[in-house]
């Protein structure tokens, strides 16, 4: 199984696919107690959600996606461990619990099984997405990562009461050019029947705060959907409402199209 699946596209947009991989080993899986093992924090069929959204006009969008579970190794934290969000509940680089704060292993990880799972999934995951804004960049001048996520929408240990549908994430406006923020928070403000906040629980991963370096004309921004607003219920069997999913997809479209145009509107940075 190889820990990275790519699909190339030429358009300036690059999306990053970090939690929808269920790949489990067989070492792993024997250590996981049953609750982890149902793998419950899968930002379940996130990569569907976007397959295609981006019309092929624009030359398509590149995807990066992790095939691993967030369980063996969390693409989307710092692989030196240090937390995303000090002083507030949140899964480490290799969770100990789920997000409701249960215990998933019977045997937990000890530092030099991190460290060989870290070497075996993350750093591929990491050099694939690296090299693929690189080549995106070398096309445009530029590039810019989308990363993609979602979660349910009532999580206690995470967060107080109900999670806005969209959330967009630049680190407190460092990731990108403000013009790409204001292009994916417009959008969401307008989408009739949505709610939608900016830098609120989610502020960006460490994919987005990694990667967003727009003075290097390499700009990042993530987007944690609610679950609700795509799937039939936030619970097992993870059912996809293909209803709820095409309305939403609607608003994606226009997202990832409007920064696929962006280049010949502003020329690159500003």
């Amino acid at each position: 199984m190889s820990p990275v699946e790519i699909k190339r596209g030429d358009s300036p947009v690059v999306l990053g696919l970090p939690h929808t991989g269920t790949f489990v080993p067989a070492e792993v899986a024997a250590k996981l107690n049953t609750r982890g093992r149902g793998l419950d924090d899968t930002d379940w069929h996130v990569d569907r959600l976007y397959d295609g959204v981006l019309d092929g006009n624009w030359g398509g969008a590149t995807t990066v996606r992790a095939t691993f579970h967030r369980y063996v190794i969390d693409a989307n934290r710092d692989p030196s461990g240090v937390s995303l969000y000090p002083g507030q509940n949140t899964t480490t680089l290799v969770p100990l619990t789920d997000f409701d704060g249960h215990a998933i292993w019977d045997q937990e990880p000890d530092a030099t099984e991190v460290e060989t799972r870290r070497l075996r999934y993350h750093a591929p995951y990491h050099a694939a997405l690296e090299a693929e804004l690189q080549r995106i960049k070398a096309l445009h001048g530029f590039a810019i990562l989308f990363d993609c996520h979602s979660i349910r929408s009532n999580i206690p240990y995470l967060f107080d009461g109900t999670l806005p549908d969209f959330n967009t994430g630049t680190n407190l406006g460092t990731t990108c050019d403000p013009q790409i923020e204001a292009l994916v928070v417009g959008t969401c403000a307008v989408a009739k029947g949505y709610s939608a906040v900016l830098n609120g629980r989610f502020k960006g991963g460490w994919t987005t705060r990694h990667y967003g370096r727009p003075d290097e004309g390499l700009h990042a921004i993530q987007m944690e959907l609610a679950q609700s607003t795509y799937l039939a219920n936030e619970a097992a069997p993870w059912t996809y409402d293909e209803a709820k999913a095409n309305r939403l997809r609607v608003h994606l479209q226009t997202i990832l199209t409007d920064l696929a145009s962006w280049a010949p509107q502003t020329g690159g940075n500003s």
